[in-house]
């Protein structure tokens, strides 16, 4: 199983060997995560620019609040945002549509890492 830095690595290698992943999408999410890997982490899609980083350095567009198990588990496709988000296992504050769109993004790095 895949620890949260370890994800969050393979998505910055992603965003930095083809940005398409976010295109279109120019937005600071960060993922404050409970649970046996607790953290706060960001992803900063601008573009060319996009990277991930540890810490809440930038002012977050779309925050979401989950364990880090339920995270991993996202981003390696085993769990539905919508669901996540329906059951009470995501919380999220700022902009909705730009949860929904953070959906697409990991579903397309998962397609990398498949």
């Amino acid at each position: 199983m895949s620890n949260v830095k370890q994800v969050f690595r393979e998505i910055d290698v992603a965003l930095g060997e083809d940005s398409a992943y976010a295109e279109g999408v120019e937005a600071v999410y960060q993922f404050n995560l409970n649970g046996e890997e607790p953290g706060v982490f960001q992803l900063i899609l601008n573009g060319e620019d996009s990277y991930t980083t540890e810490g809440d350095g930038v002012e977050a567009d779309c925050i979401l609040n989950m364990a880090s198990e339920d995270f991993i588990k996202m981003a390696e496709g085993e769990l539905n945002g919508t669901q996540a988000f329906m059951s009470g296992r995501l919380k999220i504050k700022g902009n909705m549509g730009l949860a929904l769109k953070l959906q697409s993004i990991l579903a397309t790095y998962n397609k990398k890492n498949a």
